[in-house]
């Protein structure tokens, strides 16, 4: 049975409609629904560059910022709630995914240049989760 759904949100139009499809699910459901957006720390380009600690302040602002955006995305569900973490965002959604979740990604979302090189979340997400997952198919994506 599912108990929420839980929606990857990295502010693309394609994860609008994902949002949009994850709101219609948890309406349908009569569940929670979670919006769920990672920032991913910024890293050296090159192994021998010497890594700097960001300033924490600026990483702080940094998580208010994309909490108020995303609080203001869900302002049309009733009861939606919004998470903002860092780290991965294939493997932060699953680690926020229990047995019960209904998740919900965008099938694209950046560029054709990451996918390749990083590969798409919406594939380790299906591959990792251990829940149900719907992948949301875009215009972008046909």
């Amino acid at each position: 049975m599912i108990t929420r759904v839980l929606v990857g949100v990295d502010f693309s139009e394609a994860s609008r409609q994902a949002l949009d499809r994850a709101g219609s699910w948890a309406g349908r459901l009569k569940v929670p629904l979670v919006a769920m957006h990672v920032l991913q720390p910024p890293a050296p380009m090159l192994p021998e560059a010497q890594i700097a600690l960001p300033d924490p302040a600026w990483l702080h602002t940094m998580e208010d910022h994309a909490r108020e955006q995303l609080e203001g995305w869900v302002k049309p569900y009733a009861d939606a709630s919004v998470i903002v973490k860092w780290g991965g965002p294939a493997e932060e959604l699953v680690s926020e995914a229990t047995p019960q979740t209904l998740l919900v990604v965008a099938q694209v979302g950046h560029s054709t240049l990451e996918r390749l090189l990083f590969g798409s979340t919406a594939a380790r997400v299906v591959r990792l989760a251990p829940c149900d997952v719907l992948v949301v198919r875009t215009e972008q994506a046909k």
